[in-house]
């Protein structure tokens, strides 16, 4: 099952949008499919950055071990 989207605007370059284009013509894989692709890269690569749960155990401690 798909899940909702959200509609969103970006602005990109003409020569992105050539290229997402011509990769759509040659795979027919939908132009927003790899926007949300690169999107999680993005996501993924700056996890670090992001909130997440927190350990139990507190950086000071983790590193005397």
């Amino acid at each position: 099952m798909s899940r909702k989207k959200i509609s969103t605007t970006i602005y990109i370059t003409p020569e992105q949008a050539d290229r997402l284009k011509l990769l759509h013509e040659r795979t027919k894989v939908p132009i927003a499919v790899y926007i949300r692709e690169g999107i999680d890269m993005v996501l993924e690569k700056y996890d670090h950055v992001l909130p997440g749960q927190m350990s139990l155990v507190s950086d000071a401690s983790a590193r005397n071990k």
